[in-house]
């Protein structure tokens, strides 16, 4: 598996198209809204409804891109997807009013989750015998790329121009472009023969669907440290407010360098359920030490906060290699990337309903609605082992044993 960086081969390949992608994600991540705000001139509520708009319809694009992946190439499916997502993001520079807006993010936003689905057969096929590790490495890689696009993007809003904002986007843009290119210097990925029987099998699957909404739930906490903490911060507490590029800094850190660790010894069904139960108590703990930074001292209220911070962080890698080892491990070959589709509507949902549910119980509840939340992440936890054990496949034949040689005879044989 890579450390640093890949053997020259596929996984390199991967590896750099994922992080010039990633350096125009952070660039639209971090001043995206401001240039429909501040260069566009859009109504904030606007934006918010366009956005919520696209998150919704982009939900069931996955499953859909992803059954294409499986049956037509995933290579050139998910090739696809970048290019769309390029010229939709071009198109943000002609959306002069709310309803090219709405069509513009709807078009990105879609192409960027039927990415994700479309990328999984890809994963598994060049990833090696535990494609689960080199996701891991892949995550560790997108918060290096993202890091590098924020910076960017602080320029762009340091400098406030029109044309500032303009010239963030066309980064994006070509970032996209090139991340397609790289990627078709890949070997195409075979299709996998159809087998007989139902073609939605991912959405029949009823524990891999109730896995896909515990993990959906557990997702929520990727939502605490850049809208909770941020507004908690500002509103609760005397800490510093450059505490809030502190605490992202510190998970950055934390991600970059031991998600690999992390989830090497989560390799079997089981261990990632028992790792979604420790990232549970966790975040319940993270959420009881944010809580009581407020009205104290501000040199008290950092400690706590960046200890809160360091806490979720390690529930965090937890989770995230639980999801890794859950979703690749319990999905047949032949159907990986609808399966992997299926698995993306928990996160799509999370970051629907995330930011209004924390809003709602930290922010205007307070103290209280912390441990409400933290309760959440850890009663989501104890029910994942029960859930793994109805999921774990049962049939040899139809889903992939952890850490089972890979099969190359298969598109998704990775």
């Amino acid at each position: 598996m890579p450390h640093l960086l890949p053997e020259p081969g596929p996984q390199r390949t991967i590896a750099a198209s994922n992080f010039v992608y990633t350096v125009g994600s952070g660039l639209y991540l971090t001043a995206g809204v401001l240039y429909f705000t501040q260069a566009v001139h859009l109504p904030a509520a606007q934006v918010g409804l366009g956005l919520g708009i696209a998150g919704v319809l982009s939900l069931a694009v996955g499953i859909a891109v992803g059954h294409l992946a499986d049956r037509r190439g995933a290579r050139e499916v998910y090739a696809g997807t970048l290019v769309v997502q390029a010229l939709a993001t071009a198109g943000f520079l002609l959306a002069d009013g709310f309803w090219p807006f709405v069509v513009a993010v709807c078009a990105a936003t879609g192409a960027k989750g039927a990415g994700l689905a479309a990328r999984s057969p890809i994963i598994r096929h060049h990833g090696g015998d535990r494609p689960q590790e080199f996701r891991a490495y892949l995550r560790a890689v997108t918060n290096i790329g993202i890091s590098l696009g924020a910076v960017l993007a602080g320029w762009a809003v340091q400098v406030g121009t029109h044309s500032a904002y303009q010239l963030m986007v066309v980064g994006n843009a070509v970032a996209l472009a090139a991340s397609a290119l790289i990627v078709l210097r890949l070997r195409p990925v075979e299709p996998a023969p159809a087998a007989d029987g139902p073609r939605w099998i991912a959405l029949r699957d009823r524990p891999y669907l109730a896995l896909t909404l515990l993990d959906g739930i557990m997702a929520i906490q990727f939502k605490v440290l850049t809208v909770a903490v941020p507004l908690w911060l500002i509103a609760a507490t005397t800490a510093p407010h450059w505490l809030i590029s502190g605490t992202m800094l510190l998970n950055t850190v934390v991600v970059v360098t031991c998600q690999m660790r992390a989830g090497r010894s989560i390799d079997t069904p089981t261990a990632g359920a028992l790792a979604y139960r420790r990232a549970g108590f966790a975040f319940l703990l993270a959420c009881v030490l944010i809580s009581l930074t407020q009205s104290i001292p501000g040199w008290a209220a950092a400690t706590l906060l960046l200890a809160g911070v360091a806490v979720h962080t390690i529930g965090e890698l937890w989770h995230a290699a639980a999801g890794f080892e859950i979703s690749f491990a319990l999905a047949p070959p032949r159907a990986t990337g609808q399966y992997l589709g299926v698995f993306g509507l928990g996160a799509g949902l999370a970051e629907a309903a995330g930011p209004a549910l924390l809003i709602s119980l930290c922010i205007t509840w307070g103290r209280p609605g912390w441990y409400v939340v933290g309760a959440l992440f850890a009663l989501t936890g104890l029910a994942a082992p029960l859930a793994v054990r109805r999921a774990r496949p049962h049939d040899p034949a139809a889903r992939p044993q952890p850490g089972a040689p890979v099969a190359h005879a298969g598109p998704l044989g990775a």
